[in-house]
């Protein structure tokens, strides 16, 4: 995987379950907060975006669990990303630090609405520049 962003994270005691290993639905919380990280470290503000009639909205995920995270792990979540037609998609994988085994993958599919309705999206275009081809077949 070509992985473009990198943020390390830790399990708090809340996210776990009765077995003592991380709800699920948290990966969920863990991946968004990762894009909204790499985001800002192109200069860009989700809320600002939303604020300006531009909102990026999840049309479909897949997920795989793999491992299972616990209290107090270490995590290092990775994203890439290119596009298919108008839709960004993010690879994203969660790794255990401890050991470096692959915890959590999963496949985000976004598009983009302007002003509640479907468009392509030339900001964002213009700041993924760097990491994908956005020519659209």
């Amino acid at each position: 995987m070509n992985y473009i962003f990198e943020t390390q994270m830790e399990v708090r005691d809340y996210e776990c379950d009765i077995e003592g290993i991380v709800n699920n639905a948290n990966y969920l919380h863990y991946i968004e907060h990762t894009r909204h990280l790499f985001l800002r470290s192109l200069g860009v503000s989700f809320a600002d975006m939303h604020a300006r009639g531009s909102d990026a909205v999840v049309v479909r995920m897949n997920l795989q669990y793999k491992v299972p995270l616990r209290c107090d792990d270490l995590f290092d979540s990775r994203l890439a990303l290119h596009k298919e037609g108008i839709r960004y998609v993010f690879d994203q994988d969660i790794f255990r630090a401890s050991d470096g085994k692959l915890a959590f993958r999963a496949k985000v599919e976004l598009v983009c609405l302007v002003d509640g309705k479907l468009a392509a999206h030339s900001e964002y275009d213009k700041v993924f520049a760097q990491f994908i081809n956005t020519d659209t077949p």
